[in-house]
């Protein structure tokens, strides 16, 4: 059985990030909405990436920190944070040759013993986020041999194996035609539903996160330029801040949220 999800208050507090001498976060403040799905949107190289990284302590900050419950997380111990924030990252590499089921089970690592063996609660876990990720079928199937929509679907359950209370998810539609991203942000908003897990998500199709977000933050120039609901902050004006571009904007018959049509660059 999966553990208990609890919900965790994860913040940047005066964040500034980067890599070598390029700083791309710049004394960042911004506060995740426990238990909810969130976006983050905005145009190529503004810090989507950098902040998740961030958040997962993939990259250590210049100044200001990440505090998950108010303690920061640079003094947590590995293993401890691995079991509360789990990251997909963008295209990540299959080991060749292994099946679904043995790198779903990867997702275990923060919860084994120092001789790496599995238990039957490891088990349980994983063949529970197969069959939420709708994979459990392809249990056997070597992971290079499936589609590109199945292969999201295996990392997202190795995500879930890892049996967080945060997920932070890198572009998980990158590269999948619609029906493959529909699918994938289904899955992601039913365990969200379900379980009331975190989602962190970068996604590039602003209708899509306008579908599918609670909360929206839009970035620009490692900045934070809004926040929100969809409905309260999608507006001709964020849009042309944000991307630099002209738009309309209707309301989606099917969910009376709002939807952007694209007219001009400025």
């Amino acid at each position: 059985m999966a553990k208990e999800v609890m919900t965790h208050d994860l913040q940047a507090r005066h964040l500034t990030a980067g890599y070598e001498e390029k700083t791309v976060l710049q004394d960042m403040n911004i506060q995740i909405p426990a238990g909810k799905f969130s976006v983050l949107l905005g145009p190529n190289g503004c810090g989507k990436s950098t902040l998740l990284k961030s958040f997962a302590r993939l990259l250590k900050p210049s100044e200001g920190g990440i505090y998950l419950d108010g303690k920061a997380i640079d003094h947590m111990p590995t293993r401890q944070l691995a079991r509360e924030i789990g990251l997909l990252p963008q295209s990540p590499v299959v080991p060749e040759g292994i099946t679904v089921a043995d790198l779903v089970a990867r997702g275990r690592f923060p919860y084994q013993n120092m001789f790496g063996q599995l238990k039957k609660e490891d088990y349980c876990v994983i063949a529970s986020s197969m069959e939420a990720m709708g994979i459990a079928d392809l249990a056997r199937m070597p992971v290079d041999a499936l589609s590109g929509g199945q292969r999201q679907r295996v990392w997202i359950a190795l995500a879930l194996a890892q049996d967080t209370d945060i997920l932070l998810l890198d572009e998980p539609t990158t590269y999948l035609d619609i029906a493959y991203q529909v699918e994938i942000l289904d899955c992601l908003a039913k365990l969200n539903r379900a379980r009331k897990t975190t989602i962190v998500a970068i996604l590039h199709d602003i209708n899509l996160s306008i579908r599918y977000a609670d909360h929206i933050f839009a970035m620009k120039k490692g900045k934070l330029v809004a926040e929100g609901s969809p409905g309260d902050i999608i507006t001709t004006d964020l849009i042309r801040e944000v991307y630099g571009m002209d738009s309309s904007i209707l309301i989606d018959p099917e969910t009376g949220d709002p939807y952007v049509i694209p007219r001009s660059v400025a």
